[in-house]
């Protein structure tokens, strides 16, 4: 061991990139990758969005078309339409000009930026536990590894109900009741990772209600809209209800990723908005002086190409219908996946237990209640390869595998049950 680095340790891989490279080194030509959350189509086969294939195309045909660096911010057309995305294009927020957008490196890169300015700035009226952040309990473990990183201070609310496979509602009002008032709380806006629950209409009302009752601060994740239910306008409900909710007077911020919705995984487009309560024009660029600052210092200036082409998708009509129809084709193979899983594995093949869940739940993860124990079987015995929590990517799933899969879970669980006699 160098002298120079005597405290370096190895670390395991990475849960999720671990799962793919055993994936990638498995010989078995049946085998079925329902981990790494990236669509796929019927032939389990990559998907370019229509939408995306066409956008590249215009954009490069354009004239004026280079690889010129952005400015530090990020490309203007993107920031103002990715905006008007997940807040509306009759957004108070806008109309009134509060809203403070950065381009980041997709969703991770947003919940750094975030993370890392309310670090340094967030100061709550109600002194507390100033640099708290509440992330539920399941969440994407890169929450964790994002805000520890950052120095600030990761605690949990209650949020999957294992028994009722069902939102565990009141442990989460409890929760933001008994936090320290200017806590941090981190909400998924739609297709909740890694549960694939969402709380309803009513629910969201009661959840944000105690939030603003608190004094907290909303940091929502947005990752999937328009994965939930294939409408851009539904899967942005907790986020225009929060905005435009007079009663919640924190500021709000908003992480957002086109990596899902776009499929644009590899080329990392993403923004953060931070929606400040005041009308102040000072303070929106004092904001934005600091988020440039921050960026500057990590990684110079944003990747222009990705956001040029979600830019020319949001500002042309036709491409922008296009992207909703893909949407539309997304979500609705997923959810046929969904009801085909639950359907062999209650109909057909009688597995002990309940399986409503998967068809109750939304998105591209399903939290399908299996345990450890059945996972690895799922590894090892049926090359049916998930994370070890028994979150399942359903867009892994297609009309050529489902049968199969549901066939091992059923084995999978029938074995453990008997195992435990």
């Amino acid at each position: 061991m160098s002298k120079f680095f005597a405290s370096i340790k190895e670390l395991p891989p990475d849960p999720l990139f671990g799962l793919k490279a055993r994936y990638n080194n498995d010989t078995r030509s049946d085998k079925v990758d329902l981990g790494i959350g990236a669509y796929r189509d019927n032939n389990g086969k990559p998907w370019i969005l229509p939408a995306v294939r066409a956008a590249e195309k215009q954009l490069v045909e354009s004239e004026g078309y280079n690889h010129e660096y952005l400015g530090i911010s990020g490309y203007g057309p993107f920031l103002e339409e990715s905006a008007k995305v997940i807040l509306g294009k009759e957004s108070p927020a806008i109309q009134q000009k509060r809203v403070v957008s950065q381009q980041s490196l997709s969703g991770t890169g947003a919940l750094h930026l975030a993370g890392a300015f309310l670090r340094d700035f967030y100061t709550p009226e109600k002194k507390g536990d100033t640099h708290a952040i509440y992330v539920s309990k399941p969440t994407w473990a890169n929450h964790n590894q994002i805000f520890t990183s950052l120095g600030l201070d990761v605690k949990t609310y209650p949020y999957w109900n294992a028994e009722t496979k069902s939102l565990d509602l009141d442990g989460f009002l409890s929760t933001i009741k008994s936090a320290n008032s200017g806590s941090i709380f981190l909400l998924h806006a739609c297709a909740h990772n890694p549960t694939g629950l969402d709380p309803s209409k009513e629910q969201w009302d009661t959840i944000l209600k105690a939030l603003s009752d608190k004094d907290h601060l909303l940091l929502f994740d947005s990752a999937y809209q328009g994965f939930a239910s294939g409408d851009l306008e539904n899967d942005a409900f907790a986020v225009r209800k929060a905005v435009a909710d007079e009663s919640i007077k924190t500021p709000i911020v908003i992480c957002q990723s086109f990596a899902k919705n776009c499929g644009m995984y590899g080329e990392r487009v993403g923004a953060i908005h931070v929606i400040p309560h005041e009308k102040d024009e000072g303070l929106n660029r004092a904001i934005q002086s600091q988020l440039n600052k921050l960026t500057r210092s990590e990684i110079s200036n944003p990747p222009a190409y990705g956001a040029k082409i979600v830019a020319t998708i949001l500002t042309d009509s036709k491409l922008r219908q296009q992207w909703q129809d893909d949407l539309t084709t997304m979500s609705s193979r997923i959810n046929e996946m969904r009801s085909k899983l639950r359907n062999r594995l209650t109909n057909d093949l009688k597995t002990p237990g309940n399986w409503d869940h998967i068809v109750s739940q939304s998105g591209m993860f399903s939290f399908t209640g299996l345990t450890p124990e059945m996972v690895s079987r799922l590894e090892k015995n049926h090359g049916v390869y998930l994370v070890s929590s028994g979150r399942a990517s359903v867009a892994g799933l297609n009309e050529h595998n489902v049968d199969r899969v549901a066939d091992a879970i059923d084995e999978v669980v029938r074995f453990c049950s008997k195992s435990k006699l």
